[in-house]
């Protein structure tokens, strides 16, 4: 029955979501090539204000738990599952005050109004998932930025999304090269629920009236830890979190 009521909306869905996308994509030219960083920053910020609105459409609402667990001050390494691009507009959203930058795949880099120019021209890496080599010096890159500028960086290590909500294996080399030029961030573990449940169908027609769950879990500063145990504490938090 969802999916059957599901059609009409996503479409008006997929219609506001995707004019949002081609109206932010010139604005967002204007203020980088104008005005620089910050009001470049500003339209990212307000286009994921606007594509978020856009899932309040379906029903779709947000509850973020123990955001006061964030540091302030300091380079902060997100890491969390992932679950579909819904992950994304929300973080950038609800967590703008941290200049969030992503380790994202290169094929996100070319062809999607607004979101492949904020991907090229807003401090995040495009990787090559196949390609280690290249990777490696593109994330020491960021995370030496997120150490210099008091910022933060999103990765999700498994590396793709999960389509129903199991985790999958967390690869453990970018999170290591993160840590290992950003000495003085935290890693802040985060659990995100129901992401999936928004493409449960597919791409057409959307899933209706899910709230998306975002779970601070308590952060770890990189210094007091050993890679290893860094990571099985991250790996393991995020896990123990997610409700299938």
């Amino acid at each position: 029955m969802q999916k059957l009521f599901s059609y009409p909306l996503s479409i008006v869905y997929y219609l506001c979501f995707g004019l949002f996308l081609v109206i932010f994509h010139p604005i967002q030219w204007f203020c980088f090539n104008v005005f620089g960083y910050q009001a470049h920053k500003k339209s990212v910020d307000y286009l994921n204000f606007f594509l978020v609105r856009c899932t309040n459409l379906l029903g779709t609402t947000y509850q973020f738990e123990n955001t006061e667990n964030i540091p302030k001050n300091a380079p902060i390494i997100f890491v969390a599952n992932h679950q579909s691009l819904y992950d994304i507009i929300a973080i950038i959203w609800y967590f703008r005050a941290f200049h969030c930058k992503f380790v994202s795949k290169k094929e996100l880099g070319k062809g999607i109004p607004s979101v492949s120019y904020n991907l090229n021209h807003g401090g995040s890496v495009l990787i090559d998932r196949k390609d280690t080599k290249q990777a490696i010096p593109l994330i020491k890159g960021l995370s030496e930025y997120i150490e210099k500028n008091t910022r933060s960086a999103l990765i999700f290590p498994e590396g793709t999304r999960s389509r129903t909500g199991e985790p999958k294996s967390f690869a453990k080399s970018g999170l290591k090269i993160l840590c290992k030029y950003a000495p003085s961030a935290y890693v802040v573990p985060i659990t995100i629920n129901n992401s999936w449940k928004m493409v449960r169908f597919g791409a057409f027609p959307m899933g209706l009236g899910n709230c998306l769950i975002f779970t601070i879990h308590q952060p770890l500063k990189v210094s007091d830890y050993s890679y290893e145990e860094l990571f099985e504490k991250t790996e393991s938090n995020i896990v123990k979190g997610i409700q299938i």
